[in-house]
């Protein structure tokens, strides 16, 4: 299990990014825009510096929805590869088969 204040962190960057995801849509979009005066593109480049570094979605860290894990983790499943295996065994993943050749 991993430790609460992890979790707990890596879903308050979460609810940041959801937060600020059109604010910062739109200012990229300004800075992007060749048309529009240098200046103007600046500002929009301070704009969006000045926003939370959490509230970017590139910090966000996959962790498995069952045990907080953020190595070995499937994104079909949302889990790590032990807490799928468990599931599995007991049958709780429908269509999944235990391999054997």
């Amino acid at each position: 299990m991993a430790k609460v204040s992890m979790v707990q962190r890596e879903k308050k960057r979460q609810a940041l990014v959801e937060k600020y995801a059109a604010k910062r849509a739109e200012l990229k979009e300004i800075a992007k825009n060749e048309d529009l005066p240098m200046e103007e593109r600046f500002k929009a480049r301070l704009k969006l510096a000045k926003l939370p570094r959490n509230s970017s979605p590139t910090r966000l860290h996959n962790r498995c929805q069952v045990s907080g894990r953020p190595k070995a983790y499937y994104r079909k499943f949302k889990m790590s590869r032990i807490a799928l295996r468990d599931l599995a065994s007991n049958g709780q993943v429908p269509g999944m088969v235990k391999s054997s050749w």
